[in-house]
């Protein structure tokens, strides 16, 4: 054998028992997923927006990873797979997908709930997602709980009785509410051309959409002689009731409700309907805000609720709510919250069209618009009558200026000035506009 060879040989050996190389699976090593990627303030990544596959690495940390993997999940939720560096401790569960949710298929209808079933933190309220082709009727019913109800897209009827008898029929289009007091019975009929979708509230975690109290079952289930007598009719006209609950089913196309109000009908006192989407906006630099609850929609006593319109890159800014939990439901956009729980424990969910987040009462958080170039659309529910919350940079701006500085810049007079001027109007600014930043910040993060 010649020299050359043995030689080749060798090194061929040499080379198998050398430890194997392998390389980290990342695109460029700009990659916010890249180990040597510095970001000492945890800024906010677009992954599902931008097209990134988040890996639980940076700042010096973590790794690849070589098992099975669910990569859209992972897109949805990056603060997840690679957590900012302030989240710590153990925290329950604030986020659920409705599309995680078990639907329930009927006759061109469809509904779909969240309760603390399926997310254990929706103590104070549950959401069920509903939708109702042209001329669909969710049958006539009540609950034991209070329902309030956003109009997601399309146009729906109401009616409803009170208990004074008076009556109450009325039309909704997107961004409408609809709220039925506990008891009270009522319907809903998807209208034309293309029916409705709606997210319905009930003022219990426990609820189930499954339990509510509806017409044809009471029927199905009382003696024919009994109904016979209640209505002062003969037994027999009553065996084509049906047999089992219709809950969702197709009805007739219905006509103007001034063609339908029944001989006898004696219009309510109470108001059931009201158009958020129609009320003047709180404008903020960020976004706008439009809250309702029992001052502006006097019925609605157990549920109060916020339309929130974020800019692209703004933010809800940092508060908290002292009088109950707060239930969000994303209808476009996507958000990333960090939910602060007091000893030191802290995590962030990021959230996208159709979740639900729970962030307990009393709970420091903001909601921050991941996308920069996509507007965030969202509501904020609370079981109450009254919509409440503290703005971190209000309690600022109006807490003595010794001892604001005391307390975050004893050490530092200098930034302590500059702080307070930042905040000394304690005016709240509901939701942010993006920070301008400065030449030397760019410096810094490059």
């Amino acid at each position: 054998m010649r020299s050359g060879s043995l030689a080749s040989v060798a090194l061929l050996a040499a080379s198998a028992l050398a430890a194997p190389t392998r390389q980290h699976p990342i695109v460029h090593k700009e990659s916010p997923y890249n180990k040597d990627y510095k970001d000492p303030y945890d800024h906010k990544i677009d992954t599902y927006g931008d097209g990134i596959q988040p890996l639980p690495m940076g700042n010096g940390q973590g790794t690849d990873m070589l098992g099975p993997r669910n990569k859209d999940r992972e897109r949805q939720n990056p603060d997840l797979v690679r957590p900012p560096t302030t989240d710590h401790g153990t925290m329950k569960n604030m986020r659920w997908s409705m599309a995680d949710s078990h639907i329930r298929i009927e006759e061109n209808s469809w509904t779909r709930q969240t309760t603390v079933r399926e997310l254990p933190t929706s103590v104070e309220l549950a959401g069920v997602n509903m939708r109702l082709d042209e001329g669909v009727i969710r049958e006539l019913h009540w609950h034991k709980e209070a329902e309030w109800a956003y109009v997601l897209e399309g146009e729906v009827r109401i009616t409803a009785l009170d208990t004074e008898g008076g009556s109450f029929i009325d039309d909704l289009k997107k961004g409408d509410l609809w709220y039925f007091p506990s008891g009270h019975p009522h319907s809903l009929q998807g209208l034309s051309p293309y029916g409705s979708e709606f997210l319905l509230i009930f003022d219990s975690g426990g609820f189930s959409e499954d339990s509510t109290f509806i017409l044809s079952d009471w029927l199905a289930h009382t003696p024919k002689s009994v109904i016979a007598e209640n209505f002062r009719l003969p037994p027999e006209l009553f065996k084509a009731l049906p047999e089992k609950e219709k809950y969702m089913f197709q009805g007739s196309i219905p006509g103007p409700i001034k063609d339908e109000t029944p001989k006898n009908f004696k219009k309510s006192k109470l108001q059931f309907t009201h158009r958020m989407l129609e009320q003047e906006p709180k404008n903020a630099t960020g976004g706008r805000v439009r809250i309702t609850d029992s001052t502006n929609f006097e019925i609605s006593k157990t549920v109060a609720a916020a339309h929130l319109d974020i800019d692209p890159g703004a933010m809800r800014e940092m508060h908290w709510h002292p009088n109950a939990d707060e239930w969000s439901f994303v209808i476009r956009g996507r958000a990333r919250v960090t939910v602060f729980a007091a000893e030191g424990n802290a995590r962030t969910f990021d959230y996208m069209a159709g979740d639900v987040g729970i962030v307990p009462r009393n709970m420091g958080h903001f909601i921050e618009n991941l996308s920069d170039d996509e507007p965030l659309e969202m509501l904020e529910i609370f079981r109450a009558d009254k919509f409440q919350d503290f703005s971190l940079f209000q309690w600022m701006g109006e807490t003595p200026k010794r001892l604001v500085k005391d307390h975050l810049f004893q050490h530092d007079p200098e930034i302590g000035e500059k702080f307070w001027k930042a905040v000394e109007s304690a005016e709240s600014d509901v939701i942010k506009s993006p920070r301008p930043k400065d030449e030397d910040e760019y410096a810094e993060e490059l």
